[in-house]
């Protein structure tokens, strides 16, 4: 069974929608929607909003579902000037850029006494990942790098350039990295997919942050409904 994690209703909505032979579990607020997309068995939730949310969702999906394997879907700021609003980023692994201990000597980013900071997405769904976006999203770019996480909405030009300068980021956002650093532990296959909603600059901030947020929720929602539907879970 395939884990679909979104941090808001509008990330997930549509595709719970989609859900045919639908059986809803609440557990810790959260309502769990497990049914069957395109004949696959799959189960969509919506986590909330932030690292601590996305973990404990993701730690649910392993221990009571017992997931194959988990997709977080959302939108996302660019941090690279190439990667447009509504282009596509694959997780070619996630980072928690709020983690600072850098007080005791260690790099920003880096989580003290693990041996793993930066947690690599799954080569089977990025390849899956790629492939679908080329046949429902070809009018878009698809990228495969890194994805940085944090309790924080990122708009500041300056400190999307402190991400992409520290940490070489493609992308930031607030769940990725906890339901990454989840899995990793749980040792269940993930893909971190972002629909890109603003650019590496100040654009957040614009009037037309809504529009480009739907466009880009738009462009995940296709994109995961063709993969559940050309996918092994």
């Amino acid at each position: 069974m395939l884990g679909i994690i979104g941090a808001m209703d509008e990330e997930v909505s549509k595709l719970k929608a989609m859900l045919s032979d639908t059986k809803v579990t609440k557990k810790a607020g959260m309502e769990f929607y497990e049914g069957k997309l395109h004949e696959k068995p799959v189960v969509i939730v919506k986590s909330g909003i932030g690292k601590v949310n996305a973990a404990i969702c993701a730690q649910i999906l392993a221990d009571i579902f017992k997931v194959d394997a988990i997709i977080n879907t959302g939108i996302a700021g660019s941090l690279n000037d190439k990667i447009d609003i509504g282009d596509i980023v694959l997780s070619k692994d996630a980072l928690q850029h709020d983690m600072d201990t850098s007080a005791f000597g260690d790099p920003v980013g880096v989580i003290p006494r693990m041996d793993v900071s930066s947690f690599p997405g799954d080569e089977k769904l990025i390849s899956l990942a790629e492939q679908c976006c080329r046949e429902v999203l070809p009018q878009i770019n698809t990228f495969v790098g890194r994805v940085v996480s944090g309790d924080q909405f990122i708009s500041d030009k300056t400190k999307k350039q402190w991400l992409t300068d520290t940490f070489q980021g493609y992308c930031t956002e607030m769940e990725g990295a906890a339901v990454a650093h989840a899995a990793y532990l749980n040792g269940i296959p993930f893909l971190i997919i972002r629909a890109i909603s603003d650019k590496a600059d100040d654009s957040a901030a614009g009037m037309d942050y809504p529009t480009f947020e739907a466009m880009a929720i738009e462009n995940s929602v296709k994109l995961l409904a063709a993969m559940v539907e050309k996918g092994s879970f």
